[in-house]
């Protein structure tokens, strides 16, 4: 099996965009508004409501006083649930991304490029996603804690017949628990740009190091090869010629001069 770049490229920690830890707390997040806004129908369905009777004294009708329907303790438990859940998703998406960006190089470098087309679209992106997340973070717990207050208002003595009673209207809880949902998704918007942003940069950076790989090595001389010379005194040929003039006369000729020696 080959071998590819991609298989050699370094995986991105814990921290980083992009990695394992990073996409579980996308989703994570994505849950926590999902149960802040199923916490929330809960809330708008058991909400109290005021019931208003007219007293009679003697055959004359006087004040009137209202009763709740019910305590209110299950849609106080349900906002505050969703109130926390939503707040807790905020929490990790941002601090997440908080540690993410500010680990994240080609995203620090583009942000010190004015002059770059792309760092400019970036900013429009990531502001917009930002800025529209806080604002729906923002609306969506006021509206929850406004209901947490009203229905903690009457938790003793609901049934007993009062001048005032205050109630919420109807479909308050549905609009904090939709914002909630908003928020997160926004929010993962935001993690979306800017990862899309780094890998692009990434790209670009793996690009142009590839070019000036490539005209580095195209730029350089070619290298001559090395030439393979004889050795002095090397002359195999030569010696193969001395060995054909070794005639029989040369044989009888040093076999006379050993025979004189003895």
């Amino acid at each position: 099996m080959a071998v590819t770049h991609d298989d050699l490229a370094p995986t991105p920690k814990g921290g980083n965009l992009g990695s394992k830890a990073g996409a579980f707390l996308m989703i994570f997040s994505i849950l926590l508004g999902l149960f802040c806004f199923i916490l929330s129908l809960i809330a708008e369905s058991t909400r109290s409501e005021v019931k208003w009777t007219a007293g009679i004294d003697g055959g004359k009708e006087v004040e009137t006083r209202c009763t709740y329907s019910g305590s209110g303790k299950l849609p106080l438990l349900s906002a505050t649930a969703a109130f926390l859940a939503l707040a807790m998703a905020m929490v990790v998406q941002h601090v997440y991304l908080l540690v993410a960006v500010s680990k994240s190089e080609p995203l620090i470098e583009i942000t010190w490029d004015p002059e770059s087309v792309f760092a400019k679209s970036l900013a429009w992106q990531a502001g917009f996603f930002f800025v529209s997340t806080w604002i729906s973070f923002a609306v969506g717990e006021i509206l929850l804690l406004i209901g947490l207050s009203v229905e903690s208002g009457h938790l003793k003595n609901w049934a007993e017949p009062k001048p005032n009673c205050l109630t919420i209207r109807q479909g308050l809880f549905t609009a904090a628990g939709v914002l909630g949902l908003v928020t997160v998704f926004l929010a993962s918007g935001l993690y979306i740009t800017l990862l899309r942003a780094e890998i692009h940069l990434q790209d670009q950076e793996t690009i142009r190091r590839r070019i000036v790989e490539a005209s580095a090595m195209y730029a350089s001389p070619a290298q001559r090869s090395p030439t393979i010379r004889a050795a002095p005194n090397e002359y195999p040929l030569q010696r193969q010629d001395q060995t054909l003039r070794n005639t029989l006369y040369y044989y009888l000729t040093t076999f006379d001069k050993h025979s004189t020696f003895v």
